[in-house]
């Protein structure tokens, strides 16, 4: 990512996303703002309370107490706050800080969830909200409910496959999405039954394609994100939806 940084001047860059569980809230910050010092203040910080993680023994309990905690440390270290910190799950000791001047004292925060009480924690300290996975524009308008605040943009990204052959697209689509359909699946409460594939990617022709993510804005979306692989190859991909898909979004 600090290469990309290097090589670009007004891409945004950030993580989406990391977990509290697995990376101490010391790291995330300064991991952040390390990124934000090299892109000149164009870092963002994604955290996630994690998935799958019981396969390494971590204790998953109360995660949205921890992600309170963990950005509540993360805020501190950048504010150049150094009282100390005590909570439940992380603490700081009195002096501890980061031993550079970081770009901002404040980062914009996205958090990744499909979870009410995740999401309303969102609703107080985040910026942004993404809804990984997700092509539903039911989805986003629950979504919205519970947040709570309208100030916090929801983003959805999902498995994307363009090309002019829509049936190959959308069968790629399901091959790639197959892992994590499973689950995603079972997170949506919009759904009752076998989860529809175009509930969870974006697949289909260029006009396709842009019609759903069409209906994503209108449900009230901030940002589409069209995760990988975006085409049969990602260079054709990239292509269609550079030349076809982004100016029907235009409006």
């Amino acid at each position: 990512m600090l290469t990309i940084a290097a090589a670009t001047e007004r891409v945004r860059l950030g993580p989406a996303a990391l977990n509290p569980l697995t990376l101490h809230p010391v790291e995330l910050a300064g991991q952040a703002a390390a990124l934000d010092l090299a892109s000149g203040g164009r870092a963002y910080l994604g955290l996630v309370a994690g998935a799958w993680l019981d396969r390494l023994g971590l204790d998953e309990s109360r995660p949205v107490e921890r992600m309170r905690e963990a950005v509540e440390v993360v805020r501190r270290l950048l504010r150049g706050d150094r009282s100390g910190f005590a909570g439940a799950h992380f603490t700081l000791a009195q002096g501890t800080g980061l031993e550079y001047e970081p770009a901002r004292r404040e980062l914009p925060l996205l958090l990744g969830t499909w979870k009410p009480r995740m999401a309303a924690l969102a609703g107080e300290v985040a910026d942004e909200l993404k809804i990984g996975g997700c092509a539903n524009p039911d989805m986003v308008r629950l979504m919205r409910e519970w947040i709570g605040n309208d100030g916090v943009g929801i983003v959805v990204g999902a498995v994307t496959v363009v090309d002019e052959d829509g049936d190959a697209a959308r069968e790629r689509a399901r091959q790639e999405a197959e892992m994590y359909l499973e689950v995603v699946g079972g997170l949506d409460p919009t759904i009752e039954g076998r989860p529809p594939l175009e509930k969870f990617t974006l697949a289909g022709t260029p006009e396709e394609v842009a019609e759903q993510a069409l209906g994503l804005y209108d449900a009230g979306v901030k940002r589409v994100e069209f995760g990988t692989p975006q085409g049969l190859t990602t260079a054709h991909g990239l292509e269609l939806l550079c030349d076809r898909v982004l100016p029907l979004l235009r409006r």
